[in-house]
Formats: structure tokens, sequence, C-alpha cells
């Protein structure tokens, strides 16, 4: 489960405008402008990455241990794009012992546009559990909408099938907000609050929090978040013992290409 903090994601670009002086009529004329730089129609980027602890909607998919994480992308001038990110977990096996899953993939296509002040994003996404075995099965199908006015975004993900293996769960929901402070220099602040509700297992609901620090340097991005969530811990705790909701610091790099 792809924390896409924006884990589903937001661009900030800025421009520097020069300004331009008329001179007097004994200067050269000035060298025609050049054209602005034509957008790509279709654009790829990669991205890979260390997490301490692989936490999605404030629960840990890894054990509360290291994961590794990957991902490519595609998008199209239109606002179309696809997409493929990857983790390696462990809550299936921790959950049953007999059960197999080791990855994460997640695969996702939708669009991005806007409307005003509002850039929106819609989509599709589905989380594919490789091997699993369990049942009701992990996999899960998603279509989820999101609006984003200056720094803040909120989006709500509609399940289309059982959510994560909880048995009659189609239709659960998931909102929540953030927002994105750019401070300047590479550093920024993403405070987080999320509400998932488990449809026909209302013990499995609960409110996730976290609030995080980035910092952009030597061709990476370093992270660090506090994270923690007011799950029932009989529900999110396995036989091991570890409450894989509870409140922790989690730290993280990752290299965009």
């Amino acid at each position: 489960m792809k924390s896409k903090i924006l884990a589903s994601a937001i661009v900030v670009t800025s421009a520097l405008i020069a300004p331009q002086w008329v001179l007097a009529q004994t200067a050269p004329a000035s060298a025609p402008a050049a054209a602005p730089a034509a957008t790509p129609t279709h654009s790829f980027t990669y991205n890979l990455g260390l997490v301490t602890d692989y936490r999605y909607r404030g629960i840990s998919q890894s054990g509360l241990n290291p994961a590794l994480q990957g991902g490519v992308d595609y998008s199209h001038a239109s606002g179309l794009y696809l997409g493929a990110w990857a983790s390696t977990i462990t809550w299936i096996t921790d959950f049953n012992p007999a059960a197999s899953g080791r990855v994460e993939i997640d695969l996702y296509g939708g669009y991005k546009g806007t409307a005003g002040p509002i850039n929106y994003d819609v989509g599709m996404l589905q989380y594919w559990y490789a091997g699993n075995n369990i049942n009701p099965n992990a996999n899960t199908n998603e279509i989820y909408a999101a609006g984003t006015y200056g720094a803040y975004t909120l989006k709500y993900s509609h399940s289309l099938s059982n959510l994560f293996g909880f048995a009659n769960s189609k239709s659960s929901g998931y909102l929540d907000l953030s927002a994105i402070f750019d401070l300047g220099n590479g550093w920024g602040v993403v405070p987080h609050i999320g509400r998932q509700r488990v449809s026909n297992n209302g013990s499995a609901s609960y409110t996730d929090m976290s609030l995080s620090v980035t910092k952009e340097a030597y061709g990476l991005v370093f992270s660090g978040m506090v994270v923690g969530t007011d799950a029932t811990k009989t529900v999110y705790t396995p036989a091991s013992g570890k409450f894989f909701g509870k409140t922790a610091i989690v730290l993280g790099v990752k290299k965009n290409f």
C-alpha cells in the first residue's frame, strides 16, 4: 500500500523572470526572444528508495523493519499517466505464517488536470501482493479522486473489492488531508491526517496522523517522519506481539531519476 505523500504526488515549480530595459536608439537591437521550451509529449521518471519502516495509512507493512522500494512513472502532456511501484513487505506472513506474499506491486493510472485554482487527479489503483494465498485475497482495487488548492490536498480513495484481506469489506473508504510546505534550500514539511473506514469491520477502522520533514541534497531526498494511529491493537497486532500502528519515527532516502 503505497504511501503517495502523496504517495498519489504534487510537483512545485518556480520561474524567475528578468526585467527587460528599453535602451537608447544607439544601442544594438536585441536578439529575438527564444521560444519557450516545448513540454515533452511523453516522459518517464524512476525512483528507488529505502525506509526504516514501510508505513501505509499509518500501519506498518514491513513488520516495523526496513523496506526496499522503487517505481517507474509515465506521463503524457494531455494529463494522462501510468505507473508501477513495488516494495518489500512482511505483513501477510506476519499475520498468517502459513501464507505467502513478500512483495507488494502497485499498478495505477489516471488523469491530472486543472479547474480554475484547483488541480485535480482521478484514477484507479491495484495493490497486488505477488503470490499471496490468503482468503479473502489481499489484492485490492481502489478508485480515487484528489483536489489540490495551494499547498493543500484532499483525497478520497474507494475500494471496489475487499480491502487488504478484510472479509466483506468492499466499498471501504479512506479520506486524507495533507499539505506540502516548501521552506527553501531543499527543505520541506508535510503534515497529514487520514481516516480509514473498513466496511462491515468497525473495529478495523482508525485515524492516522504524521508529520514529515524532507531535505534534498546530493541528488537524494532524505526524510524523517513521526507517524501514529488510534488503531485497535488487537486488530493490528500479529502473533509477534508488535503493534503495527504504534507511534514511531521513520527515516528514508530516495533517488529520483
